[in-house]
């Protein structure tokens, strides 16, 4: 019997790099919001610890000056900070989108998948019962064979 052929197998090989192609893009995506959350933490951090300086200062006296500086940096930080979080808000967007996409070819890959899996057990019937005829009709020869030397 023929060679086992599926005619869709160009297409799921092209499904299947489509697949791991967005899940490459969905991963850099993640990469990208793990980055901007620790560029957040970081603005966090500084914050906080500029604001614990600015209180230290305030109980051991400061001038007006530095007050306004400290007060200054702090408006600063506070607009990074929202700014990486609208940049965050924005990746988040971006995420979910390529993850959809992931799933939605995943499906697709995966039905194509099925497809095969089922037209390969078919053949593999196929290939069975052949076997089975050609074992049959084998037997069947060799009685016969057995049978006409024996009437002989």
């Amino acid at each position: 019997m023929k060679k086992f052929y599926f005619a869709l197998d160009t297409v799921l090989n092209y499904k299947e790099q489509v697949l791991e192609d967005l899940q490459n893009q969905h991963a850099q995506i993640i990469a990208e919001r793990t980055a901007c959350e620790r560029v957040i933490e970081g603005l966090e951090q500084e914050q906080q610890e500029c604001m614990d300086a600015m209180e230290e200062k305030k109980r051991t006296g400061i001038s007006i000056n530095d007050m306004q500086t400290y007060d200054r940096f702090l408006t600063s930080l506070r607009r990074k900070i929202e700014r990486e979080r609208q940049r965050l808000a924005e990746i988040l967007v971006r995420e979910e989108r390529k993850r959809e996409e992931v799933v939605e070819a995943r499906k697709e890959t995966a039905s194509i998948t099925k497809l095969k899996e089922k037209k390969r057990a078919q053949y593999d019937k196929e290939v069975q019962k052949e076997e089975e005829l050609f074992i049959d009709e084998f037997v069947s020869n060799k009685s016969a064979t057995a049978k006409a030397r024996n009437t002989a």
